[in-house]
C-alpha cells in the first residue's frame, strides 16, 4: 500500500513529465448548479484541514500552480454569474 508521502512524490513525478506546462483550451458546458459546486470542491481541495492526508500532497504542489486553480475556480463563478451567490453562501456557512 502507498504512503501519503508514497502518492505525493507520484503526482510529483507526472507534474514534471514534459509538456505537463503547456496550456490547453478546455470548451465545456455545464450547469449554474454543477459550477457553483465546482468552485466549492476545487476551494475545499486547495484548503485542507490539518489533519487530512492530502496536506503533504499540496505541499509538493508550487504556489503559482495553487493560484492558477484559485484563479479558474473563481472565473468559472464570474462568467456563470454566480460570484455573488457564492460570496453569500460562504458567509452564511462561515457564521457556523
Amino acid at each position: 500500500m502507498l504512503t501519503t508521502n508514497d502518492v505525493a512524490k507520484v503526482y510529483d513525478t507526472i507534474l514534471s513529465i514534459p509538456g505537463m506546462n503547456e496550456t490547453v483550451k478546455i470548451d465545456m458546458k455545464i450547469s449554474r448548479k454543477n459550477v457553483l459546486l465546482l468552485n466549492s470542491v476545487i476551494r475545499r481541495g486547495l484548503n485542507p484541514k490539518d489533519d487530512d492526508k492530502s496536506v503533504n500532497l499540496l505541499g509538493s504542489v508550487p504556489s503559482e500552480t495553487l493560484q492558477e486553480l484559485h484563479t479558474f475556480a473563481d472565473d468559472c463563478l464570474t462568467k456563470a454569474g454566480l460570484t455573488e451567490l457564492s460570496d453569500k453562501l460562504n458567509s452564511l456557512s462561515a457564521g457556523k
